[in-house]
């Protein structure tokens, strides 16, 4: 389940119609480096890239059936205590503005919106959405 293109398949499946889905080749290339951290389950499985005191939570991805079952919950505390175990004591994110799910479980999870880039992401219809930096001390 973690090779490249069997990701790329679940990652299209968590995002289909909201973002464009990231490609076997960019699974590849984010796994051969040294300061990617991939945390899977059967359910979702999030990236993390580490990188001297900070982590950034590259990607979640939850699988449709499997929401809001504490899936995405495991995986980030999971992803926390290894970025804290790796010497990072801040984690950092970017997320849709318009992903109510998913900023809700960073905020709960104690994640602080620290910035915003306006029209960073495009939808597949083409429209432009603002992204959240969310920050997070570990």
């Amino acid at each position: 389940m973690t090779d490249p293109a069997s990701l790329a398949q679940r990652h299209a499946t968590a995002f289909t119609g909201t973002m464009r889905p990231w490609s076997a080749e960019e699974f590849t290339t984010l796994l051969a480096s040294p300061h990617t951290y991939l945390t899977d389950t059967q359910h979702a499985f999030a990236l993390t890239r580490i990188v001297a005191d900070e982590a950034e939570l590259l990607t979640l991805a939850t699988n449709p059936a499997h929401r809001r079952q504490g899936h995405a919950r495991a995986l980030l505390q999971t992803l926390e205590a290894h970025a804290s175990t790796q010497g990072a004591v801040t984690i950092f994110l970017e997320v849709s503005a318009q992903n109510d799910p998913a900023i809700a479980l960073y905020l709960s999870a104690s994640y602080e919106e620290s910035a915003r880039r306006t029209d960073y992401y495009t939808s597949p219809t083409g429209h432009r959405i603002d992204a959240l930096i969310l920050t997070k001390k570990l």
